[in-house]
């Protein structure tokens, strides 16, 4: 099933970018949690376009509506659907678009897997699809937060050349929320939302780095061999919109250490077994630690920008493109709650996995 992600905790999102509504369908969350739209709402606030300069102008409320799976505030552990209305579409904007394709866009190679396309600001390879996945990301959120205290935070490392200094421990989100940015740092936020600013004035199109943290997890969770926590972590991330590259711990970077100092020594802390350093980013053998997960995500910049720009048509004819609609000249802002709500699922789908497995090993000693 192309459109469902997760194994226990599964969603299956629908709906196109200028299609009446998008939303999500969450099947496997357990019942009993106490939950209500406005314990969604938050996350597509902080998703929806329009909210601030640095982003598209497109006006979507992006208000969620519980269809099925509560019943008196509470689950009932049968499938949950959440929908969002598009109100604000404008598909003819897109109208060239029908017969021609944007460069380094999906327009051609939807036209190459299914000879047809919903050439209406992307079809399902729109960010808009996102919105089911950050309502889904809403709800595994709240379930981590009351059954094991788990805190997912994710915020702007770098936008282009220029790159924040973020302690991961202690950063929080009122200062991730603090600029239309989201990155913590004041300083690095101000250089680069006047980037981002200047290339949008350009009709051009910056990407970057979102870190995202996650803190609480319990040693034990992941798979050890094709579902560890970091293979899932990037399925789930590379799989946002323009997503171009995952890193976990030190990542990239750890490929310049040697060994003697990669390696992140064990000691006993408080009375339990932590590691001095976290370099593993808080999974060892594709299985959490008990550290903070520590993950790291490469977008390019926005593919649709506002110049002209050589391409060819249906026919194989050369053409000039000359986009007009509302675009993100960095997708950046609005893809942190993305990052969030996809780590969030794959903790949930881990977390559930675990308990299950939890439960069979207490059997099994009786």
């Amino acid at each position: 099933m192309p459109n469902t992600f997760g194994h226990l905790f599964r969603i299956t999102t629908f709906g196109e970018s200028h299609g009446p509504a998008v939303g999500v369908v969450v099947d496997g969350c357990p019942a009993r949690l106490k939950l209500s739209a406005a314990d969604i709402q938050p996350d597509l606030d902080r998703r929806r376009p329009g909210q601030s300069h640095l982003v598209t102008s497109r006006q979507e409320a992006d208000c969620v509506s519980i269809l099925s799976g509560v019943f008196e505030g509470k689950t009932l552990g049968s499938p949950i659907a959440l929908m969002v209305r598009n109100d604000d579409s404008r598909s003819e904007a897109y109208e060239e678009i029908r017969t021609k394709f944007r460069p380094s866009h999906a327009d051609f190679t939807y036209q190459a897997k299914y000879g047809w396309r919903d050439w209406r600001g992307g079809g399902r390879a729109s960010a808009r699809e996102s919105v089911g996945r950050v309502a889904a990301g809403s709800i595994a959120r709240k379930w981590l937060r009351e059954k094991y205290r788990i805190e997912a935070l994710a915020y702007v490392k770098r936008v282009q050349h220029i790159e924040a200094e973020v302690d991961p421990q202690r950063v929080t989100l009122a200062q991730v929320e603090a600029s239309p940015m989201r990155c913590p740092v004041v300083a690095a936020a101000k250089r680069m939302e006047r980037l981002v600013q200047a290339v949008k004035t350009e009709g051009d199109s910056v990407g970057g780095v979102i870190e995202c943290v996650l803190r609480g997890v319990p040693p034990g969770w992941g798979e050890p061999v094709f579902d560890k926590l970091t293979a899932d972590f990037g399925k789930a991330l590379l799989s946002i919109p323009a997503a171009k590259g995952f890193e976990v711990g030190s990542g990239f970077g750890g490929t310049y250490l040697r060994g003697s100092e990669q390696n992140d020594l064990f000691e006993m802390s408080g009375g339990r077994l932590r590691t001095r350093t976290n370099r593993s980013g808080g999974i060892q053998g594709g299985i959490s630690n008990g550290e903070d997960i520590l993950l790291r995500v490469a977008f390019k910049p926005t593919a649709t920008i506002m110049r002209k720009q050589r391409t060819v048509d249906i026919h194989g004819k050369s053409a000039v493109l000359e986009p007009k609609g509302r675009h993100d000249p960095c997708v950046l802002p609005r893809a942190v709650p993305i990052v969030e709500a996809m780590a969030l699922l794959v903790l949930m789908d881990h977390a559930l996995r675990q308990r299950a497995v939890s439960g069979w090993m207490s059997s099994a000693r009786r």
